[in-house]
């Protein structure tokens, strides 16, 4: 998605409206009934935009392109009636992890905190499109947020430095309040910013987004199903949004890895941490995968033998109970990031 916008201090107005394209296969009609999926996925992504970029008008300043096209017949097959859950549509495999470590969990909280209700209402000329990137060395923390300033609220490059380092300061307040375990915590805002360099040395944005300017993004390049992109973790091939929730597999294993490992930290005494794995094969049904496999690591003096039987207990009620979460994952319950 990119646009055009003429940005100056003090306001500014859209040259060129962004164009979202929306692309991939889906299935125009089952069994004799169409399903109207371009103006479902338009009105989905309208939906969106109002409730999330508030100066965004999805009417005036979103151009949609609807590029999706029927499935091949062997993969729409799929979709047809059967008593028994879907079968794969396609040979995947994707991982999850727990629990979030402290600074994962930092960047996560960090993110809603400032956008939510309270940090809005505290500076609301702060834009919706934020980014934090942690890097933590021993018990030091080093967190960089990137997050634009509107660019009708500000009307000097006095008034954004000013108001810039009171964001600073909102922002260190909040990251030395969490349990992140680190001794010294260094923040930045808007690392480009210049003073003296006009509209080239400041963050704004006359809608909230970056993707206003140019700026653009595709699924798959964004944050994974649990919030946060840890390079240090093990990661799903395959990205989870925008794909069914009754067959797709690089969308339920995302999702149902992440619940599966949770569910054992949580249920399992004496597990400090677990990774999970889960691999289909195409043509197979999605509650019966190819392999399963959890990795864990243990508390001091708890064996393997004594926590397997309840480990291979959370994965079976998951994979029994795998419609139930389907319907969930397709009603919004999970979220997708």
């Amino acid at each position: 998605m990119s646009g055009a916008v003429e940005c100056r201090l003090g306001g500014g107005r859209v040259k060129e409206p962004m164009r979202l394209i929306i692309g991939d296969r889906a299935t125009p009609g089952i069994t004799g009934k169409i399903v109207p999926v371009a103006e479902i996925a338009v009105d989905t992504a309208r939906e969106w935009f109002k409730h999330n970029l508030r100066h965004l008008d999805p009417d005036r300043h979103i151009r949609y392109q609807v590029e999706l096209k029927p499935a091949s017949p062997e993969l729409g097959a799929i979709f047809e009636p059967r008593k028994s859950l879907l079968v794969a549509n396609d040979t995947s495999a994707a991982v999850g992890y727990a629990p979030l470590s402290p600074t994962e969990r930092l960047v996560m909280d960090l993110e809603r905190f400032l956008n939510g209700p309270l940090f809005k209402s505290q500076f609301p000329e702060t834009g919706e499109d934020v980014k934090v990137m942690a890097v933590r060395l021993d018990r030091d923390l080093s967190l960089t947020v990137a997050m634009p300033l509107l660019a009708d609220a500000i009307r000097s490059e006095a008034v954004y430095f000013k108001r810039k380092g009171q964001i600073l300061g909102a922002i260190r307040s909040y990251a030395q309040s969490q349990p992140h375990g680190c001794k010294r915590v260094r923040v930045t805002l808007n690392a480009l910013d210049r003073r003296g360099a006009g509209l080239a040395g400041m963050y704004l944005s006359l809608l909230g987004t970056s993707a206003e300017q140019g700026d653009s993004g595709q699924v798959g390049r964004g944050n994974r199903v649990c919030g946060v992109i840890a390079l240090n973790r093990p990661m799903s091939g395959e990205a989870a949004a925008g794909k069914n929730p009754l067959s797709h597999v690089g969308k339920i294993y995302n999702v149902l890895a992440h619940e599966l490992a949770m569910q054992i930290h949580r249920q399992v005494p004496g597990v400090r941490d677990v990774t999970v794995w889960l691999c289909s094969t195409i043509g197979r049904r999605i509650d019966r995968p190819s392999m399963v496999a959890a990795h864990v690591s243990l508390a001091h003096g708890v064996s393997l033998r004594r926590v397997q039987p309840a480990i291979r207990t959370v994965i079976r009620s998951g994979l029994d109970e795998l419609g139930s979460f389907c319907e969930a994952l397709a009603l919004g319950k999970y979220p997708v990031c």
